[in-house]
């Protein structure tokens, strides 16, 4: 039987609308939409880079939590209100998927508060141990 279980930030949110920070579900891992919150105070920067920089140590979070990291990333979206946010994140962007290469896709659209500048989302694959024969 193929493991599912969720996995959760402890963000209001998660419990206020109903879903996880992040499945597994087998060797996958998809982490929701996540934005520049920081869960443990539910305070958010004004600043779209800070907002970035949060998204993706939340993102840390779960992957780890999930037993993977970064290198495992195989697809990643960004979602941003306004499209001349998005060139100031990419230096930070790139330090966490720079040597990965994960297929990525940005969008421009309207986001749930408008605190948010950014919302990532990723999908990942467990690099298992192979089973010792």
């Amino acid at each position: 039987m193929t493991e599912r279980r969720a996995i959760l930030s402890g963000s209001t949110f998660e419990e206020q609308i109903g879903y996880a920070r992040a499945v597994v579900d087998g060797d996958w891992v998809h982490v929701s939409g996540t934005t520049g919150f920081d869960y443990t105070t539910m305070t958010i920067s004004e600043d779209v880079v800070e907002q970035a920089e949060q998204c993706l140590r939340n993102i840390e979070a779960a992957l780890t939590e999930a037993g993977c990291g970064f290198a495992d990333v195989v697809r990643v979206r960004y979602l941003l209100p306004d499209r001349q946010d998005f060139e100031p994140c990419w230096p930070v962007l790139r330090h966490c998927f720079g040597d990965v290469r994960p297929a990525a896709t940005m969008l421009v659209c309207g986001l749930s508060d408008p605190r948010m500048k950014i919302e990532i989302e990723v999908c990942a694959r467990r690099t298992l141990p192979s089973p010792e024969l």
